[in-house]
């Protein structure tokens, strides 16, 4: 009986841990073992750019790419882990049950937006965490035109100044205009409880974040936070109420809740602590990529953040380690000591800096480019030809 790896997830730490696995197998004229990966879509869902128009188009299809790898797709949401009979539990599309067994997992079913218990909420905020929900946000944009104008047609309140909350607004004012019109007057305002502008990027990017912003209109409203949203806006922890149609929520991650079925450490944002190799604490057959594991990149205390930048190559080690596992061959330790951030800006233009300090090396326009080259091209899947998709999985690439 052939043996099996079952990664769960595909998204870029899944599908880089399914490449990884057929290139090790590949390598070792492997044909007893099947590798399967589990997943709602078999499709390379491209998050990072969900705060941009289009949405509906940001995917990339992979039925074709795991027929040229060997990788079996089942379709199905992964419910329930069993560590003791070594099998997943999954919901197909008609709600049907069923399981998958397996003899080494990798875990990389991603993170998700996290959604306190905040009035009104889920009721009247968008968010652009999944396809669903940015494109539900994108046909609102879409249906302001709709509307007689008043102050809160037109004005946007983004909550959360992070890299996902300053991305979405300094997009916001050209989806706006673009809809309602250039002469308008609009109002883009984010609320963030940091006493500065970009606090958690460091002081090295905030001064291209205030240019930007003072450029395209962007208000900042600082050391607060929304207390409650409402159908004409939010209400903000100082009392104070914002009128607005368009509440988008962004802040804060926490990993896939099936980390919490495992007998396992987990971190704050509930990822699976890992060792070198990416196998999670406490587990013989488990290991971990993508947001859900916590993993040092290096010898000086950084660890691996929830990015694409990250997932690659987390993928690429799992994947290659959990056959390694299998196989009785040598692993090959995670280590990912350079750090980037290339953080778009909107029309302004975006800014990139290298190291964990954030050392400025591009604004504006060279860094526009670069930004554009990332994230429509470096970060899709290779294309659908064993040799070559194979090849993009050596885990010893470097990622930036």
């Amino acid at each position: 009986m052939k043996q099996q790896i079952l990664v769960v997830g595909a998204g870029f730490g899944g599908l880089w841990s399914a490449l990884s696995a057929a290139r090790l197998l590949d390598k070792h004229d492997r044909n007893d073992v099947v590798i399967t990966l589990l997943a709602p879509q078999a499709e390379l869902r491209i998050r990072p750019r969900f705060y941009e128009p289009n949405v509906h188009a940001m995917f990339a299809p992979l039925d074709a790419l795991f027929d040229s790898v060997g990788v079996r797709f089942v379709k199905g949401s992964a419910e329930r882990i069993d560590e003791q009979a070594r099998t997943v539990g999954y919901r197909d599309e008609s709600g049907r049950q069923h399981e998958l067994s397996y003899d080494r997992l990798v875990l990389a079913t991603g993170s998700q937006l996290a959604r306190p218990p905040v009035p009104g909420l889920e009721a009247h905020a968008f968010d652009v965490d999944q396809i669903e929900s940015a494109a539900r946000l994108e046909n609102h944009l879409k249906s302001l035109k709709d509307r007689p104008y008043s102050l809160a047609r037109n004005t946007v309140v983004v909550a959360g100044g992070g890299f996902t909350g300053i991305e979405t607004a300094t997009e916001m004012p050209a989806r706006l205009r673009e809809v309602l019109g250039e002469d308008q007057d609009i109002r883009v305002i984010v609320i963030d409880r940091a006493p500065q502008i970009g606090a958690a990027l460091g002081d090295g990017i905030r001064p291209s974040i205030v240019e930007a912003s003072d450029h395209l209109g962007i208000e900042w409203v600082l050391g607060t936070s929304v207390a409650a949203v409402d159908a004409n806006g939010v209400t903000l922890s100082d009392g104070r109420h914002i009128e607005s149609n368009t509440v988008i929520w962004t802040v804060g991650f926490r990993a896939s809740p099936l980390t919490e079925q495992l007998t396992s450490v987990r971190d704050g944002l509930g990822r699976l602590h890992v060792d070198q190799n990416l196998k999670v604490a406490g587990q013989d057959n488990i290991f971990a990529a993508g947001d859900v594991a916590y993993a040092a990149t290096d010898d000086l205390g950084n660890l691996a953040a929830m990015s694409c930048q990250h997932a690659i190559a987390l993928g690429r080690h799992a994947g290659n380690n959990v056959a390694a596992d299998l196989l009785g061959v040598q692993p090959i330790p995670y280590s990912q000591p350079k750090y980037v951030t290339c953080l778009d800006l909107g029309a302004w233009g975006a800014v990139f800096t290298e190291g964990w300090d954030r050392q400025l090396k591009l604004v504006k326009d060279e860094a526009k480019q670069l930004k554009t080259q990332i994230n429509t091209i470096w970060i899709y899947p290779p294309a659908a030809d064993r040799a070559t998709a194979l090849a993009a999985a050596d885990p010893m690439i470097p990622v930036a």
